[in-house]
């Protein structure tokens, strides 16, 4: 409510303030009541000399001591826009500037961004990349197969037959108590010298290929070792390949027996813990062995399912949901008499890793209890893969039964949904070492179509939870050349240290047959792949003709970010994909929304839309124009975009022919230059092939100009673009210098520097001293305050941030500033561009004296009015500022100047953190509109574990009537903890630990996690308000006005009396979240598309090979000998040895 001229608006007057209510005087402001101004403040035109010989002009008067009326503080706005006005205009130098790009018209050229073009040049270039790793990758499934087909089974195979190089062995050798050396195994090891590749960022050796097998396959078994034999002569493929191709990286094959061979040679990197890499468990293998899949998981919680055996159902449950890929859908759901999930989810989800995690969290609650029925789980199953009206992949489907045995078969539920067409596959598992007959899980399985395994114990959960990959790669092998087709993965984590690459895959089959005129063999043999590496595909997009906020991205079918300049997670984990989703890389809209359909579904197209985007430091808001224009990229599965800001339509080339100019320019760089014409940060961007890079930008700058004395801008190996624009705006900055700053004294209006910034890389600040204390980032491109002046219109304050948690501000020296900044926009014809930013850096003490100066009601330079009881004057900033707080806020919401001393140690601080009261008042009063959202790629630091009931934690543990029990020896359950104990020497990790802990030192690495962000920016309200926040005796006045011209907010308010009015605090800081509610975005997924083949069916699929039980009664003698032992604390040291299926036999 606007605080009318008359008494009864006013404060009670008095010599001092105290808490009151308010006088009656017909209707009183309720809370948060506001109304605008009659108009918007007069423009004024006056260009101010130095603040204090301008001409104050008096404050209308009220009663002593009352609050400002609000034509007196639009009055002090007027003022303070004035006076940055002025500062700007003669210290900024944007006309300066501009006059100089015009006068050295002939030294550059405007060059065109045309959008339509450039997406479909970066597609066509994108495209031939790709298009040579999948030459390359059919020549080697091509050649895997030939060799296979050629190669001769040996029974009688032996270790020391085969020589390879183990990329594990090095490891192993270091390791003194390792198995292997024991055994000494080695000697069929070749030991290689390896050299530094940049390429690869690794030691390599390119005349050999290299080996990796899983820790829990025995190397030595006939199997590993006739696919070793066949697979070495790969090496030449590999070879052959990088000659017609040297830009190729990794070469990899992954047997579906879980042998690895990757080209070039490198030692393994081997994990802290034990090595859990599993190649068939890659998302690259995944996605190659088999097409998309429908799956259902149910599990057995039956009273007869209880301590161990339920344990190992839960971790093969999450190892099962691991095979799964962001193409599938999955659901998990329990049963005994009932079946229900286990989970919200109540239908078929993607088996994103958010979705999974979900899962697994659900899985550790599940309690055995109730009499089994499988009639229950499987027709729970079947209803949820007939339910239509959901997005699901439309592929495979299956149900994977977990349960320690039973009697049933439920012929009538498979008759009912699934026969005579058998569409669904049904995998059963046996869990647990128990006497149960097996038959009625294994005719479950091979009546439709699937397979039956045995997991007795926890060393037997990671292979039998992978092999049903060879069961659905059947139909692709039948189906032939028709299956053979690349996909390419999502993004994901090198697990050799490449960084962020996508993959190219192509199954392998096996062509041979078993005998003559017998069918042919139907398993795969595995998946080839190639890596392409991010950084390799990023070159191919334009560097910085785009300017400093336009840029490239891609995206796959599922709306899955490729390429994206905020795609950037701050640690990664191998054993999962890397999924930002580009609407979250992004701050999502709707037009965005539509956009992402239409680069989905393989379309063309253009639109400019106003949207949001987050600053680079992610503390603002800011509401832009952007032209975005998409192209699909052929032969591949991804969709590739543009955006540009229209003020990025042109671009600036220089044409620096003249070698005298660009010597004479080229000294300006020289240190010996900077004390007379200001200090120089170069963008320390790849100028030249051989040029050192360095972070510390004196380094970097010393590096180029040794350099440039041995190279000319115009050399084949330089970026002329680049350079000749680097050159050129190092001359026209430092005529800015010339013309401008060199001749002001920057102490009169307590400036502690002035600066420009360029497109062409220059920063220059001026005066050379205060280049010690510049903190902003040298690359003007990833500067916040560079992007953003761009962005908007006007003067932009950027105050040093500061945490909440973090010491205040030392303010010592004169050394703590506020940038102020501006775009320079420059019209050449009809062409618009903004190829520069300049300000000035304020000094922060100077300038909040100055403030209170501006907001006061001084009618000239000398003394300050002092309100006494018996005068007629109002409340100002500067005498009154024991009873009026005085603020200047930016659009982000963080304080920029204070009248109140005691907080120019807090500015760069969010408000709220600051006076927690008037923020939130702001806000309710919409002068700023709240966004928020999540950060999917934040590291936190690694939680402590805990000790959770429902947690697969610790092993079981027998009571003493167990002990004492004789039967219990001779049992089932004796024998299974025989064997965790046993595995637990291996595997402890297993049921202790995160499997992602076992890849590395969970001590000292960060793990991802979700952080929410909360940004404010401004909101509707243009005008100038009066209102009051109520709160009884404590109730505050106060006015809040848009600076014009500016990004701040002019706020005067009584300061608080009491305390007892805390409201709710506005909280800016980012906070660690588990992200939106999933069971919620599931509801409403996102548009995705899966991949365009599918093999699901074969009609000459041979089914009869649905997996065998066999049960092994444990011997009492042997038994209760070993179990001695291990209470004895002799425990023998096993080598884990999980064979290979019998089906792998080639």
């Amino acid at each position: 409510m606007a605080v009318p001229a008359r008494t009864c608006g006013a404060s009670r007057p008095g010599p001092a303030r105290t808490a009151r209510p308010w006088p009656g005087c017909g209707p009183q402001p309720g809370p948060g009541t506001r109304r605008p101004t009659s108009g918007p403040p007069r423009p004024l035109w006056l260009l101010l000399p130095p603040l204090l010989l301008l001409p104050l002009l008096a404050a209308p008067s009220a009663s002593a001591y009352s609050f400002p009326q609000q034509h007196t503080m639009q009055h002090w706005a007027r003022r303070l826009e004035q006076e940055v006005d002025g500062v700007m205009r003669i210290f900024g130098g944007v006309q300066q500037l501009r006059e100089i790009y015009k006068d050295n018209r002939n030294l550059f050229e405007v060059q065109e961004n045309e959008p339509q073009k450039l997406v479909e040049k970066v597609a066509g270039d994108i495209e031939s990349l790709l298009d040579r790793k999948v030459q390359a990758l059919k020549r080697l499934a091509d050649a895997a197969e030939n060799f296979q087909k050629a190669h001769r089974w040996q029974d009688n195979i032996k270790e020391e037959d085969i020589v390879y190089y183990d990329a594990k062995a090095d490891a192993e050798l270091d390791d003194p108590e390792s198995e292997d050396v024991e055994r000494g195994s080695k000697a069929n090891t070749l030991r290689l010298d390896f050299i530094e590749d940049p390429n690869f960022k690794n030691k390599v050796n390119y005349s050999y290929a290299a080996v990796q097998i899983p820790t829990d396959i025995y190397k030595g078994s006939t199997v590993i070792l006739n696919e070793l034999n066949w697979t070495e002569a790969l090496e030449n493929v590999f070879m052959e390949n990088r000659r017609q191709d040297p830009t190729l990286l990794w070469q990899v094959f992954g047997s579906a027996t879980g042998v690895t061979r990757y080209y070039p040679a490198t030692p393994w990197r081997a994990p802290k813990k034990i090595d859990l890499y599993d190649v068939r468990r890659r998302p690259w293998y995944i996605q190659g062995a088999s097409s998309p899949k429908d799956m259902v998981i149910i599990v057995d919680v039956s009273g007869s399912v209880s301590g161990l055996t339920l344990k190992l159902m839960k971790t093969s449950v999450c190892e099962m949901l691991d095979t799964l890929s962001d193409d599938d859908y999955v659901n998990v759901a329990s049963f005994n008499e009932k079946a229900q999930p286990v989970s919200c989810f109540t239908h078929l989800v993607q088996a994103n890793v958010r979705n999974k995690k979900v899962f697994k969290e659900a899985v550790q609650g599940m309690v055995a209890k109730g009499t089994t029925g499988y009639k229950a789980g499987f027709e729970y199953a079947f209803d949820q893969l007939q339910n239509s009206n959901i997005t699901r992949a439309n592929c495979n489907k299956m149900i994977m039964m977990f349960t320690d045995g039973g009697e049933d078969r439920v012929q009538d539920v498979f008759e009912k949904y699934n026969w005579p067409n058998r569409t669904v596959r049904v995998f059963t598992f046996s869990v647990g070492q128990h006497n149960y007959d097996v038959t009625p899980l294994q005719w479950m399985a091979c009546a439709n179509k699937g397979y039956y395994f045995e997991i007795p114990s926890i060393g037997a959960i990671r292979i039998n939870t992978q092999e049903y990959l060879d069961v659905l790669g059947r139909p692709m092998v039948l189906a032939g050349k028709e299956a053979k087709q690349v996909q390419w993965t999502n993004v994901y984590e090198d697990a050799l240290g490449l960084g962020l690459v996508v993959t190219g895959t192509l199954p392998v089959f096996n062509l041979t047959q078993d005998g003559p005129g017998e069918k042919k063999n139907q398993l795969i043999l595995g998946v080839m792949g190639i890596d392409v590496a991010l950084n390799d595909i990023k070159r191919l997009t334009p560097n910085y003709t785009l300017g400093a906020n336009g840029y490239v991205f891609a995206i796959d079918l599922n709306g899955y970010v490729l390429l994206h300049p905020n795609l950037k997670p701050q640690t990664t984990n191998f054993r999962e994909p890397v999924t930002l989703d580009f609407l979250d890389a992004e701050l999502e809209d709707e037009n965005k929304e539509e956009i992402r359909r239409s680069m989905i579904d393989g379309n063309k197209g253009h639109k400019q839309i106003r949207t949001l985007v987050k600053s680079l430091d992610e503390r603002y808001i800011d509401e832009v124009t952007r032209n975005y224009t998409w192209v699909p990229i052929r032969s591949t599965n991804y969709s590739l975009g543009l955006v540009l800001p229209p003020y990025s339509t042109f671009y600036l080339q220089a044409n620096l022919s003249d070698q005298i100019l660009q010597v004479k320019y080229f000294e300006f760089l020289l240190p010996s230059s900077f004390e007379s014409e200001g200090h120089v940060f170069i963008a320390p961007r790849e100028y030249c092939k051989d040029l050192n890079a360095s972070d510390n930008n004196t380094e970097f700058l010393k590096n180029f100009i040794e350099l440039m004395e041995k190279v000319t801008p115009d050399s084949k190996q330089c970026n002329n673009f680049l350079l000749h624009n680097l050159i050129l705006d190092t001359g026209i900055t430092q005529q800015l210098v010339e013309r401008v700053w060199r001749d002001q004294d920057l102490n009169t209006y307590s400036l502690l520097a002035v600066f420009a910034a360029t497109d062409g890389g220059i920063t220059r600040v001026f005066p050379n001293k205060a280049a010690e204390d510049w903190t902003e980032n040298p690359e003007p491109f990833n500067a916040s305050f560079y992007r953003r002046s761009l962005d908007n219109h006007g003067y932009v304050f950027k105050p040093p941030h500061q945490d909440a948690l973090l010491r205040p501000l030392e303010l010592e020296n004169d050394t703590v500033g506020i940038l102020v900044s501006t775009a320079v926009e420059l019209s050449l014809g009809r062409r618009t561009l903004r190829p520069a930013v300049v300000g000035v850096k304020l000094d922060l003490e100077a300038w909040a004296e100055k403030f209170k100066v501006l907001a006061s009601n001084r009618t000239h330079q000398d003394q300050p009015q002092k309100c006494g009881p018996n005068s007629h004057c109002e409340m100002d900033c500067e005498v009154n500022n024991e009873d009026l707080l005085c603020v200047l806020i930016d659009d982000g919401g963080f304080l920029v100047l204070s009248n109140q001393n005691h907080q120019w140690d807090q500015v760069g601080r969010f408000f709220s953190e600051v006076d927690a009261n008037l923020m939130l008042a702001l806000y309710n009063n919409s002068f700023y509109t709240r966004k928020e959202s999540y950060d999917y790629q934040a590291a936190c630091a690694p939680q402590p574990p805990g000790n959770l009931g429902a947690a697969p934690r610790g092993v079981f543990v027998p009571t003493v009537a167990d002990f004492l029990n004789l039967a219990w020896w001779t049992s089932a359950a004796a024998w299974s903890l025989f064997q965790q104990l046993l595995y637990g020497l291996i595997y402890h990790s297993w049921f202790q630990a995160d499997p992602a802990e076992a890849e590395g030192n969970p001590e000292t690495r960060e793990s991802s996690c979700v952080m929410k962000q909360t940004q404010y920016y401004f909101g509707s309200v243009n005008a100038s308000y009066n209102a009051i926040i109520d709160c009884g005796n404590c109730s505050r006045l106060f006015h809040a006005q848009r600076l014009t011209n500016t990004n701040l907010l002019f706020v005067v308010a009584e300061k608080p009396l009491c305390s007892q009015c805390e409201a709710g605090r506005l909280l800016q800081k980012e906070t660690h979240s588990d992200g939106p509610e999933q069971c919620e975005l599931v509801q409403r997924p996102r548009y995705r598309r899966g991949p365009h083949i599918c093999f699901d069916y074969n009609a000459t699929e041979d089914t009869s090979d649905c997996g065998r039980g066999a049960s092994f009664p444990p011997s009492l003698g042997v038994l209760v000998s070993l179990q001695l032992l291990l209470l004895l604390g002799l425990p023998p040291r096993p080598q884990p040895q999980v064979l290979v299926h019998a089906s792998r036999r080639l």
